[in-house]
């Protein structure tokens, strides 16, 4: 995240974490050089649009602690890391609720132009209180009000980027004074229940069009839209067995939706402390343990859910959930993070220890590469987003001692294939988005003047 402070509370301070270079382009230039050096598929870059002012009635210890505040644009980033990579991929957040679709629809495609068919979209409909408010709201949109508009967003970024430039509309004829075919390119004429918009798109086709999908509900609703929409799904759980239901079941829903299995890739987070041995991994883990913010991890809970130091140990988190009953929220049981009978102690106890992820794992090389292959074999799930500690302390320990083992094994590649995002994650050849899915079938102006059609 382009911030000094992401998911790992507290480690900014530990001297060998550089993330308060986080305004320094060359911060951001030096990782990217790293992670290509690596191998990785794509570096993910996380964002919200609001402070977490939820714990403790305000922003204070979000502020005091570097919990996502102060934080830049993740977009911004993008382009000076494409300069120096050809083949890492870069996949940014962004909200679809609070900013209108056409000036996305542009950047989105500046960006693809920009890396060459490298760049993917990290939907989000927003749930932080204060994001609403910082966009003229009183309180935050419903939660499946949300995803109604979420929907529409997309119907006209496809309409934009799938259906109104043709491929052939850009010809470049110096001899006849033509560098666009007028014929070629066309309005949307969207007009819906959130948004009115006429178009053309105002970017040419970029390589891949639409940029490759990902998305993370865990909702019943998150998930329906999952199955619609995303190429990549960052797939939520507890457990190992919730996990692998819940890779099962966005397979199924994208079946269902006339997509196939096979068209979405799964991913999970991965928070993985490595080194030489087992002893000096256990070493590095007690350390990051010490550093760990307490502070830091209740106001980020506090943020999007529930304030636990407003509340007595012994209180259910359930009896919270209904008295406060927030319109943002999402309460339904399958998307519930704390099970039935689970105290506001039971959360606290478990909330702030960063060792509590199901695909948590502190050893030697062997010992990281056994969890790995166990965990996908146990799951289903297609990858993993590296959890950082530090920067570039994570990546560059998972460089050095886990890369090599998963390479010695066959589970990691050795060398590039130069590609698109898209056909790094399906195949060559799968630069576009597929037949099947519902943004192709605006394809050569087809359907533009619908509303709610997909």
């Amino acid at each position: 995240m382009n911030t000094v402070g992401h998911i790992s509370h507290g480690l900014w301070v530990h001297p060998s974490n550089t993330r308060h270079r986080f305004n320094d382009l060359d911060f951001w230039i030096e990782e990217a050089k790293l992670l290509e050096e690596g191998l990785f598929d794509a570096v993910f870059l996380a964002d919200v649009i609001g402070t977490y002012d939820g714990y403790r009635g305000g922003p204070e210890t979000a502020l005091r602690e570097g919990v996502q505040i102060p934080s830049n644009d993740p977009l911004l980033v993008i382009p000076a890391m494409a300069a120096v990579t050809k083949n890492l991929g870069f996949a940014a957040t962004f909200s679809t609720t609070y900013e209108p679709p056409f000036a996305f629809a542009r950047r989105a495609s500046t960006l693809d132009h920009l890396t060459k068919g490298r760049f993917g979209w990290n939907i989000v409909t927003s749930y932080l209180p204060n994001a609403a408010r910082n966009f003229g709201l009183e309180d935050e949109v419903a939660h499946d009000d949300r995803y109604g508009i979420a929907e529409e967003y997309l119907e006209v970024l496809y309409k934009l980027w799938e259906g109104s430039w043709d491929d052939d509309a850009v010809v470049r004829d110096r001899e006849s004074r033509i560098y666009t075919d007028p014929s070629k390119v066309r309005y949307i004429n969207h007009v819906g229940a959130h948004y009115r918009v006429a178009g053309p798109h105002l970017s040419e086709p970029s390589v891949q069009r639409t940029p490759v999908l990902f998305q993370a509900g865990s909702s019943a609703r998150g998930k329906a839209f999952a199955a619609r929409h995303a190429e990549g799904v960052f797939v939520g759980g507890t457990t190992i067995e919730s996990y692998r239901t819940n890779v099962a079941d966005i397979r199924g829903l994208a079946d269902e939706n006339g997509r196939g299995r096979d068209s979405v890739k799964t991913f999970a987070s991965a928070v993985i402390v490595v080194d030489k041995d087992r002893e000096s991994a256990m070493v590095k883990a007690e350390e990051y343990k010490k550093l760990s913010s307490a502070e830091g991890y209740l106001a980020h809970a506090g943020g999007g859910g529930i304030d636990l130091a407003a509340y007595p140990k012994e209180a259910l988190i359930s009896d919270i959930l209904a008295a406060e009953n927030r319109q943002g929220r999402d309460n339904s049981p399958e998307n519930r993070r704390y099970a039935p009978g689970v105290t506001v102690g039971d959360a606290l106890e478990t909330l702030t220890r960063f060792d509590r992820s199901a695909f948590f794992v502190a050893g030697s090389p062997t010992d990281v590469a056994d969890a790995i292959e166990g965990w996908v074999r146990d799951t289903d799930l297609d990858g993993f987003n590296l959890r950082q500690f530090l920067t570039p302390g994570t990546a560059e320990d998972f460089i050095a001692y886990v890369i090599p083992e998963l390479q010695r094994r066959g589970l990691y590649r050795t060398k590039y294939e130069e590609s698109t995002l898209r056909e790094r994650l399906f195949g060559a050849g799968n630069t576009r988005l597929p037949d099947q899915h519902p943004g192709a079938r605006y394809r050569g102006g087809a359907h533009l003047g619908d509303a709610s059609a997909i």
